[in-house]
């Protein structure tokens, strides 16, 4: 029974009251002003139809159960049947399945690639910013799907079996050959134990079956430490070559329909993102075939992490909104002290200065996805603009993003703290994007690495930038700040995350500036541009309209 059908008896001790309830029977993206307006905006209008059918889900108990039953009963790995034949099987709870069914149902790992239309790849980040408001495990197998579609085409045969049954609004679990799916999932298998992100420090051998060449057999034997989705139906790892590490394509079943050698060794005990398998895998003599040309493996595992990438930054910004909005319901349906929590000073400050932050997080990752669209369509500008605020916004939401969560459980009081609430599941969530497909530090090098080797994509930044000056006196001087920090090119490694902070910080000011209400702006910019540093949630200046601010924000 789900905890939505329960039925509530009286109790004759004391009566229940004072308790906000449940934030549910709302649509997420049709009631939410700011997501429409940046959709809107940012090209891809057209895609309100079907967000505004995942926004309903989103905001509907019974998938929110799912959500919650899925975390409590995370995936079970057995290795063999009970006969003692290998099967390296992971059972996932019914809800989990359920939840990728209504994720791949709706398009929200493929419709990057099948829209077919002007802001396809922003479109398919309003669905992904709207999946992290009902479940976030699910979007690893998700996100991993939307990102491997460039890998696939390296070989014209992976991509004439493989691609359309990989972009299919179908979830199909079944294990397989890809000729008998109705969809198909891919995982992604990189890292291992002795070198993390150091990818070209892998061990794991690939040994050529006729000679070696792209779309050739080779045989893999090494491990990784790290592999997500391990039920998935293939999976891009890297192996090293003659000529370096380089990219393979490993199927979960060959063609004649028996198991490829791949070969699950336990599950991970995660933090969070519990519904997600996360797995130990090793090669032994393992089927691949070489995606484009040997020794270009993280290279090519860079193209696919700069659309990882992106959807980290949308997936943190909209982990952000749904904690943001679980706070505000609540805080407007408890009193304290004789006096509703949101109408209380001290509370309208934080509650005020927490919607600057989601709106901010959800400002910049929209143009990054707009960035996106526009480098796809051949624009170089928008390839500059893309490489450098990839990292940035990876970086900055996923690092925003613990700390607010944590602000909106203290909200919450002890009722945020228990795992019957979501609030738990956030704040135990939020941690990871900032790992995934690089740590702070190794993104923020990225940033430094992007101005390094493309010169030319500083002044597209720049550009961007400029579109915002004359609209506030401050914000025009910390443009000119950051100008001259980045001209700054002693110890740049040592600053790379001052760099990268403040690269963020401007860009999310410039785009209030342009994008939002001038109340939003004006108090976005005096606490960020001129606030003290260090500051903690609850600190806007005193002449800020709070509360514009958090009418904004709350879902109508």
């Amino acid at each position: 029974m789900l905890a939505t059908e329960a039925r509530i008896y009286p109790t004759t001790t004391h009566e229940v009251t004072n308790q906000s309830g449940a934030l549910t029977g709302v649509n997420l993206f049709g009631q939410d002003a700011i997501l429409r307006d940046t959709v809107l905006r940012e090209g891809a209008g057209w895609v309100a139809e079907p967000a505004a059918l995942l926004g309903e889900a989103a905001g509907d108990p019974v998938w929110q159960d799912h959500a919650h039953l899925a975390n409590q009963n995370g995936p079970c790995f057995k290795s063999h049947d009970r006969f003692g034949h290998r099967i390296d099987l992971v059972e996932f709870h019914p809800s989990y399945h359920a939840l990728m069914g209504l994720a791949f149902g709706s398009g929200v790992h493929s419709l990057g690639w099948t829209a077919n239309r002007p802001g396809a790849h922003t479109a398919r980040a309003a669905l992904s910013y709207l999946w992290n408001q009902i479940e976030n495990g699910v979007g690893c197998p998700t996100g991993m799907a939307y990102s491997a579609i460039p890998a696939l085409r390296l070989v014209p045969e992976i991509q004439a079996a493989w691609e359309a049954k990989v972009l299919a609004d179908a979830y199909d679990p079944r294990p397989l050959p890809i000729a008998e799916k109705a969809g198909a999932t891919i995982g992604m298998a990189l890292t291992e134990k002795q070198g993390g992100s150091d990818l070209r420090a892998n061990a794991t051998r690939a040994i050529p079956v006729n000679g070696g060449s792209p779309g050739g057999e080779y045989r893999l034997t090494g491990h990784k430490w790290f592999c997500s989705a391990p039920m998935s139906d293939a999976f891009l790892t890297l192996a090293q070559t003659e000529k370096g590490p380089s990219c393979f394509f490993v199927p979960r079943s060959l063609p004649d329909g028996t198991r490829n050698r791949f070969f699950i060794q336990r599950l991970k005990d995660k933090c969070g993102n519990r519904s997600n398998a996360s797995s130990e895998i090793e090669y032994d003599d393992t089927y691949a075939v070489l995606l484009g040309e040997e020794g270009r493996g993280v290279r090519i595992a860079i193209e696919m992490a700069h659309l990882t990438r992106l959807d980290f930054a949308i997936g943190s910004a909209g982990l952000m909104r749904w904690a943001l909005s679980l706070t505000l319901h609540h805080t407007h349906n408890r009193r304290a002290f004789q006096r509703v929590l949101a109408e209380q000073p001290l509370m309208r400050n934080v509650l005020a200065d927490l919607c600057l932050e989601s709106e901010a997080a959800t400002l910049l990752a929209f143009r990054l996805a707009r960035a996106v669209d526009e480098a796809a369509s051949g624009s170089e500008e928008a390839r500059l603009l893309e490489r450098i605020l990839t990292p940035v916004a990876k970086f900055w939401n996923c690092k925003r993003a613990p700390a607010f969560v944590a602000e909106c459980l203290e909200c919450h009081g002890g009722n945020g703290f228990i795992e019957e609430q979501p609030m738990a599941r956030l704040y135990r969530e939020a941690p990871l994007n900032g790992i995934w497909e690089g740590t702070g530090n190794v993104i923020c090098l990225d940033v430094l690495r992007a101005l390094q080797r493309e010169p030319d994509t500083l002044a597209a930044l720049l550009a961007e930038l400029s579109l915002a000056r004359g609209a506030d006196r401050r914000l025009d001087l910390a443009i000119d700040a950051l100008e001259t920090e980045l001209s700054d090119t002693r110890d740049q490694e040592h600053r790379a995350r001052q760099i990268a902070a403040q690269i963020a910080t401007v860009m999310e000011a410039a785009l209030f500036a342009r994008c939002s209400t001038p109340a939003a702006a004006d108090a976005f910019i005096a606490s960020r541009l001129e606030g003290l540093p260090n500051r903690a949630f609850g600190s806007l200046p005193r002449d800020c309209d709070l509360g514009s601010i958090v009418a904004r924000s709350r879902l109508t």
